[in-house]
């Protein structure tokens, strides 16, 4: 009897324990799953804040009903910078975690694995980072979106600025890889239409974050070079900024940097900020947009500090898949994929449609000059850059897609 007792009492523990480890099932039959990968070990001053991004406005659907009735769980994974551990865990997160889509990343190598991944399997894939001109035109498919402007749009920015000033002389300096390249071609070709008479008179290709400032600078002083187009960002920035200034080369040199303005990139220099470099960037502190400032408020008093750009990129990401599900209102790839094209949603940062002819977003991003005040770098003179005012034709782009 006794025995029968202890036998009947682990049964029904046995049995009140698989209650309570079902539940986690029965919680994912009511979630739409999403899968999102970025490169959290590397790079933290981006990615991190970008997470925060993202589960800010994870926070907000899911508080406000979720979508379809649903709520939007996300399995996010590190890829370490690597487009093979991309592409693993890419498949990994399709066949095991049963998501229905994918979205993040920020190297431009690993976006276009990831875009290689989604064209080969019919997966849904929304770049967050990736800037290459590549991902949604030489290698552009059905099945992948971008929603930052890319090199193409950011340097079309710049090029609009960057003729007005004088300087018949220029010198580049970008990371070797998709896009260091991609950003110093578009940027060469957009000048030259504006000024015909501009030359360019060196190109210096280091490695990224492998950056020997010291050997760099000297290569572009030889040159003698009026201006200078900067694509280098995070420590290779920095290494570039203090070589440059100890030797003083950016005395009588115009520099036009892109990303430079942004909080990730700018805020690490301190007072050793450069001054007067025409950037894209993000002052997030004198926008005065009410929807932006909302969006403001809310991220301090969640994380107790001030929003970056990936801050941005990240919540806009999440806004867009929720937009996009609503106006689905299916989870079947091909009815993501056309509630896509054409999708318009609100953000921070205004109004964002993603192209129907080559799945770009038309977010914008800010241009001005930089500045130190109190020790601090930042900037001055910006104005917001609509994407959709620096994308080209649809006749161009029918020429750049496959």
């Amino acid at each position: 009897m006794k025995f029968t007792k202890i036998s009947t009492a682990v049964f029904l523990l046995i049995a009140s324990l698989s209650v309570l480890g079902s539940r986690p099932a029965a919680i994912a039959g009511n979630t739409i799953k999403i899968g999102e990968i970025n490169t959290y070990s590397k790079l933290t001053n981006f990615t991190f804040p970008y997470r925060n991004g993202w589960e800010l406005a994870l926070e907000q659907v899911n508080n406000s009903g979720g979508v379809m009735g649903k709520k939007l769980e996300v399995i996010s994974r590190d890829d370490a910078g690597k487009p093979g551990t991309a592409v693993t865990i890419a498949e990994e997160l399709v066949r095991k975690d049963k998501v229905v889509l994918l979205m993040g990343s920020f190297f431009s190598h690993v976006g276009l694995a990831m875009t290689d991944f989604a064209k080969r399997n019919r997966v849904l894939y929304l770049a967050a980072e990736p800037l290459s001109d590549a991902l949604v035109w030489a290698k552009g498919n059905r099945y992948t979106f971008r929603l930052r402007p890319s090199t193409y749009m950011l340097a079309a920015m710049l090029a609009e600025e960057a003729a007005k000033n004088p300087a018949r002389r220029w010198a580049t300096i970008a990371p070797n890889y998709a896009y260091g390249k991609d950003a110093v071609k578009a940027f060469e070709k957009l000048l030259k239409a504006r000024r015909p008479d501009v030359k360019f008179v060196a190109e210096q290709w280091p490695a990224l974050f492998k950056i020997n400032a010291g050997a760099e600078i000297q290569a572009l002083s030889e040159a003698k070079p009026e201006a200078v187009y900067n694509v280098t960002f995070s420590g290779d920035l920095a290494r570039f900024v203090r070589e440059g200034r100890m030797r003083g080369f950016f005395k009588n040199v115009f520099v036009v940097s892109l990303l430079t303005g942004e909080p990730e990139y700018l805020d690490p220099l301190k007072d050793e900020a450069p001054v007067g470099w025409l950037v894209t960037g993000y002052p997030w502190y004198a926008i005065k947009d009410p929807a932006h400032m909302r969006f403001v408020r809310i991220y301090r008093e969640k994380y107790h500090d001030y929003p970056r750009t990936g801050s941005l990129v990240g919540y806009n990401m999440m806004m867009a898949v929720a937009a996009m599900l609503k106006k689905a209102k299916s989870t079947d790839t091909e009815k993501m994929v056309a509630a896509m094209e054409g999708l318009t949603f609100d953000s921070p940062s205004g109004s964002i449609t993603f192209r129907k002819i080559d799945h770009q977003s038309t977010m914008g991003a800010w241009v001005g000059r930089t500045a130190v005040k109190n020790g601090k770098g930042y900037m001055i003179d910006w104005k917001y850059a609509k994407g959709s005012d620096y994308l080209p034709s649809d006749a161009e782009v029918m020429k750049l897609r496959p």
